[in-house]
């Protein structure tokens, strides 16, 4: 878990009260506001999750070589 993830996730839950809130005030631009803000999150957890990957990858490989 990295802070890229950790953020991601952060975003996403901000941008689920957000959304909520805006549905159950009638609020259309905090409701969009809160979807733009989960979609974000959710590329940013992606993107988090990717480097993650790539740094396993990468230490495998290392240790591989290094047997």
């Amino acid at each position: 878990f990295n802070k890229d993830e950790a953020e991601g996730k952060f975003e996403q839950g901000k941008g689920w009260v957000k959304d909520k809130l805006g549905e159950a005030t009638g609020d259309s631009s905090l409701e969009a506001e809160g979807e733009a803000d989960r979609a974000a999150g959710n590329a940013q957890e992606g993107w988090g999750k990717l480097k993650r990957g790539v740094a396993e990858t990468l230490d495998d490989i290392s240790d591989k070589i290094n047997r």
